[in-house]
């Protein structure tokens, strides 16, 4: 077998072709349509979705829920200016105090000082309070809160939604932007709150979108897989064999598990929305000889070129930024050639790139 380059999947995007902002209104987003037999390419809308799919498929969709996990304050003891991004919660120490509003999370820490055990900073006027416990191996710090109120609720009041870094935003705080970013950085159907990252395919679904679905008789389920870093984590290896992913926490509910069974079973497709989606139904595939199961956990798996899926038959996703795993994907998915390809039609027909931008079928 040949050794994958990293370099194997680059490509160049033009800056202006990176969607800064969703679209005014959300499903009206163009929808690239890939036919990987005999490798043909359609321009479509992603309301045009229901014309692709039949009553024996079944659609998978990540329900987690994006939470405004990004803090800006500063240190108690000298007032310099601190970013938290809270990641993965944590057990609270045993030695710390109880309470509705004690937590622990993993986080990473932005500050022109170095974050040592000890040091505390206040955010949103003073209703929380951190304090640097320690460094953990993976970069993040190891942050234990102290609010009045739950944690997640406190947040909801005082954090930022943590959209991705190629988005640009104010560090300041543009509250234009966040109030748009709040609602359309989240699909309609997110449940399962822990996700830093949109499973960004999803933003395209509107209820309208659901009732055609329905209408042709297309059934759907849902996993849950809560985005991290690890999404936006660069492949520096310059083999892509040598890049490890990021575990991302998981689960696959016994309903879900029998939709699945049952598509299978009637030679139904299995339609996976986004790339979190695909990793969480083949991780669970991999470890079951193939069958999906209810499980849960954290997923580790890197998907590339070659890769025989288990469970997963047509993709629905966003567009990918170049030398990422996620592009990596969607090639073994597709094949890379065909791929490399498709994104080059894509710039020439100034289609919108990455969370915000527009969407890819592959079939």
């Amino acid at each position: 077998m040949s050794i994958m380059r990293t370099l194997d999947f680059d490509y160049e995007l033009p800056r202006e072709l990176i969607a800064q902002e969703p679209p005014e209104t959300r499903g009206t987003s163009r929808m690239m349509v890939l036919h990987r037999n005999g490798e043909c390419i359609e321009h479509r809308h992603v309301n045009d979705l229901p014309d692709y799919l039949t009553a024996d498929d079944l659609i998978v969709l990540n329900d987690t829920r994006v939470f405004p996990a990004r803090l800006n304050g500063r240190w108690t003891d000298s007032g310099g200016g601190v970013e938290l991004l809270l990641v993965d919660p944590l057990p609270v120490p045993e030695w710390a105090e109880k309470g509705i509003g004690v937590a622990c999370w993993a986080c990473f820490c932005g500050a022109k000082r170095h974050a040592t055990a000890g040091l505390r900073a206040q955010f949103g006027g003073g209703e929380i309070d951190a304090e640097i416990l320690g460094q953990l191996a993976n970069g993040m710090y190891m942050v234990l809160f102290r609010t009045l109120a739950p944690l997640m609720a406190v947040l909801e009041k005082h954090g930022r939604t943590p959209v991705p870094p190629y988005v640009r935003r104010d560090k300041k705080g543009d509250e234009r932007m966040e109030r748009l970013d709040r609602e359309r950085y989240q699909t309609i159907y997110a449940r399962e709150t822990g996700a830093i990252a949109a499973p960004t395919a999803g933003l395209h679904f509107t209820d309208a979108l659901f009732r055609a679905l329905d209408t042709k008789g297309v059934r759907r389920a849902s996993v849950t897989l809560h985005v991290g870093p690890g999404t936006f984590k660069p492949v520096k290896a310059r083999e892509v064999e040598d890049h490890r992913m990021t575990p991302e926490r998981y689960s696959v509910v016994q309903t879900t598990a029998d939709a699945l069974a049952a598509c299978q079973a009637r030679g139904g497709r299995v339609v996976a929305v986004g790339s979190t989606t695909v990793r969480t139904l083949e991780t669970v595939a991999a470890a079951n000889g193939g069958r999906m199961v209810a499980s849960s956990g954290a997923s580790s798996i890197f998907i590339y070129p070659p890769y025989p899926f288990l469970a997963t038959d047509a993709m629905l996703t966003n567009f990918h930024i170049p030398r990422s795993t996620l592009l990596m994907m969607v090639s073994a998915l597709a094949g890379r050639e065909f791929i490399l390809r498709a994104y080059q039609v894509a710039i020439a027909e100034r289609y919108r790139f990455f969370s915000y931008g527009d969407c890819m079928l592959i079939l």
